[in-house]
């Protein structure tokens, strides 16, 4: 009897309890509750629970983290008021949000405090960040939607990215500036890590391949920190610098190396923009020298997910962060939604789920093959990007200037593991 006891009390805290309703064969997964979500559209329908942990307050990123994590708050409410997930479930984001800084370390610590209560993680920002999490995310079998684009990913099958990677996506803006500015030497300034150095091995192997010179420049977080970066752009004066950092770092470096006299060509990743940079004093140098590479278009675009993200989050300042917090959220959906009708809604089967998609409903926002998770990752790997150029009178303060596409050094490389592991 006391064993007995003492099973029943552990059981909960392990986060399986034994039920007697037929949802998931009567077994309780962690983050999965008979009783309704605390928001409940229907509260004859149980809840799953999913994790967040972003840059909400002082990290790098947080002025796109917090757009990010308010459109899946935004995506799930419209998932649970047109029914659900399949009928028998909704979907909690709001309660298990946690602030990572932009800091491996209180990554870590902060998804410790909610990993038991949670199924899995609508969103885990940043590439060094998730790092720190992957070894458990692994050994539990949690799958992670990550706010990152990192090649890494596409070599682990707890991960459901959405998009192209850094990599694919530098390479894509070389062969892009081929084309449209002609350049002889290439230049990566990025952050160290996943982020930076994905994107920067990305513009070498391009580089190399269209027989142009290649430099490499690593340097730190922060707009203040950008002095050798400049030094070494303006001193040895590239063509085309591929830029990997955060958007107020990318303001730094393009318009000081402006004034000082640069008139190369810039492209920076995704994450280096934020229309707030058109009020900035660098907006002169970045509609002159400045393009953005995206994985997806932007927030204006007219396909059925773009439309209804905006329905979803009227009365917002748009910004792109909420395009792609929206557009990585259909992943968790299409999985949750193959778990339930699988009939096993735990770890295991969520993960079973996801293993099996090669297609994902994106309406429109990314073409379906960008959510393949069963093939092998060289087959897998979505290889289309997008290149922006600056303009004040679009919502974001960008327009497409070269859709979806793939350049002949991502269509003709072989991911065989990380490409920052090359740089």
């Amino acid at each position: 009897m006391a064993v007995g006891a003492a099973l029943m009390v552990l059981l909960p805290a392990c986060g399986v309890i034994r039920g007697d309703d037929d949802r998931g064969g009567g077994v309780r997964a962690p983050g999965v509750t008979a009783e309704p979500c605390p928001s409940a559209v229907d509260r004859k329908k149980g809840c799953i629970y999913l994790g967040t942990v972003s840059d909400l307050t002082s990290g790098p990123f947080a002025a796109l983290a917090v757009p990010i994590t308010d459109a899946q708050k935004a995506f799930w409410a419209r998932v649970n008021k047109a029914g659900g997930i399949g009928g028998t479930y909704e979907v909690d984001v709001t309660t298990y949000v946690r602030d990572n800084k932009y800091n491996p370390e209180v990554h870590r610590q902060v998804y410790n405090e909610i990993k038991d209560r949670v199924l899995a993680l609508a969103q885990t920002l940043g590439s060094p960040t998730t790092a720190a999490i992957l070894g458990d995310l692994k050994t539990n079998g949690i799958v992670a939607a990550p706010a990152s684009w990192t090649s890494a990913w596409e070599f682990e099958d707890v991960i459901v990215e959405s998009g192209s990677n850094y990599c694919v996506e530098a390479m894509n803006s070389v062969d892009y500036a081929m084309e449209a500015h002609r350049p002889r030497s290439v230049m990566a300034v990025h952050l160290a890590g996943d982020y930076g150095a994905d994107a920067a091995a990305g513009a070498k192997i391009a580089a190399e391949r269209n027989g142009l010179t290649f430099t490499d420049v690593e340097t730190p977080p922060g707009a203040t920190e950008q002095g050798r970066a400049i030094t070494e752009i303006t001193k040895r004066r590239p063509d085309l610098v591929i830029l990997t950092t955060g958007p107020a770092d990318a303001a730094t470096i393009v318009g000081q190396a402006a004034a000082a006299g640069f008139r190369g060509r810039f492209i920076g990743t995704g994450p280096t923009w934020n229309p707030a940079l058109l009020k900035s004093p660098a907006a002169p140098a970045l509609k002159a020298l400045y393009e953005q590479s995206s994985p997806g278009r932007p927030w204006n675009a007219e396909t059925p997910g773009h439309r209804a993200m905006r329905e979803a989050l009227p009365g917002v300042t748009p910004n792109d962060g909420y395009t792609s917090g929206w557009a990585w959220a259909y992943p968790m959906k299409a999985a949750l939604e193959a778990m339930v009708a699988g009939g096993d809604v735990s770890r295991k089967g969520l993960l079973a789920a996801v293993k099996k998609l090669r297609t994902v409903d994106y309406e429109g926002m990314l073409p379906p093959e960008a959510g393949n998770y069963a093939d092998d990752p060289n087959t897998a790997t979505f290889r289309q990007t997008i290149v922006n150029r600056v303009d004040d009178k679009a919502p974001t303060g960008v327009t497409i200037v070269k859709d979806f596409s793939v350049g002949p050094t991502a269509r003709a490389y072989t991911f065989d593991g990380p490409c920052f592991a090359k740089l």
